[in-house]
């Protein structure tokens, strides 16, 4: 399914929280490993005094190395499966862009983390790579993440708003399920137009009709994704049909998934800007506690 899980480590806690994920795809994926510190010389000089300048190359040669040893002894978590430990003198996301451009690539990473002199803000690298990477793309909250010695994720949330769009992340969410043997849950928001609440007083209209009509679409749309799911065997799919704001109401099911994943699709565009989110998974990653994946929609 992925020839390989990229996994940007920048040496902070926070960072690392994507660590018990990436071992978990790895062994369900069956796939191998490369962990992969950059080094921001464009960064480092902003931080160094003037007399200390000349002192450059000594000092990048230091930060390899410290590098080096920090990857070596992460690796170790990952000595079940081929693993590469990468240093790349770059800038962080358009190196993590350029190193996994080829190939079935599946990066993970945490969506921010501090250390030393702010060397990554992982929180602004994690949305430029969101938004320019054409490569499937697992964030976890570091804050949020929370490791199970059992296991690490048990269902997997995908919200469909009907469109073929949203659809596109269903043949990823079969693999996932097949690979990792999670549950998945298929959730529809709706909620009424603003133009059904203006009317005359002798002429409302039927609210209740209204709404039942709709979660009965919502519902026979979402059972039909189901089945398909189970036929291509899922072993369970659920459905949940929701009233209220799609992204609210996300964020809202998911927090109640135990150990979950957010799968969602986002619109696919050619050119410097290839990622334009929808304002649905835009709010979702932004502000979801649970881990996101998001798959670019062709």
């Amino acid at each position: 399914m992925y020839t390989k899980i990229l996994v940007p480590l920048d040496g902070s806690a926070t960072a690392q929280a994507v660590l018990p994920y990436a071992e978990a795809f790895a062994a369900g994926f069956k796939t191998s490993v490369e962990l992969m510190s950059v080094i921001d010389i464009g960064a480092m000089t902003t931080y160094l005094s003037a007399d200390k300048v000349h002192n450059l190359d000594t000092i990048i040669a230091t930060e390899e190395k410290k590098c080096a040893g920090y990857l070596k002894n992460v690796a170790k978590i990952f000595s079940r499966f081929p693993t590469e430990c990468r240093i790349v003198r770059g800038t962080p996301a358009e190196t993590i862009l350029e190193t996994s451009k080829d190939g079935d690539t599946l990066i993970a990473m945490a969506t921010h983390g501090r250390s030393g002199a702010k060397r990554w803000l992982l929180g602004s690298v994690a949305e430029k790579v969101l938004r320019g990477t054409t490569k499937p793309l697992f964030l976890v909250r570091a804050a949020a993440a929370k490791a199970s010695p059992q296991r690490i994720l048990n269902s997997i949330v995908v919200p469909l708003d009907g469109s073929s769009l949203a659809e596109r992340i269903l043949p990823t969410v079969a693999k996932w399920a097949h690979a990792l043997d999670v549950e998945v849950t298929l959730i529809r928001a709706f909620e009424f137009p603003a133009s059904a609440y203006y009317g005359s007083e002798d002429d409302l209209p039927d609210y209740d009709a209204f709404r039942e009509e709709a979660r009965k679409e919502a519902a026979d749309y979402l059972k039909e994704k189901a089945d398909s799911l189970i036929a291509e065997g899922v072993r369970t799919v659920s459905t949940r049909t929701i009233e209220g704001p799609a992204a609210d109401e996300i964020l809202s099911y998911a927090q109640t998934a135990p150990r979950a994943v957010i799968a969602m699709s986002t619109h696919g565009r050619s050119g410097v800007r290839r990622w334009i989110l929808g304002s649905v998974t835009e709010k979702v990653v932004r502000h979801s506690d649970d881990p996101v994946l998001v798959v670019r929609g062709e």
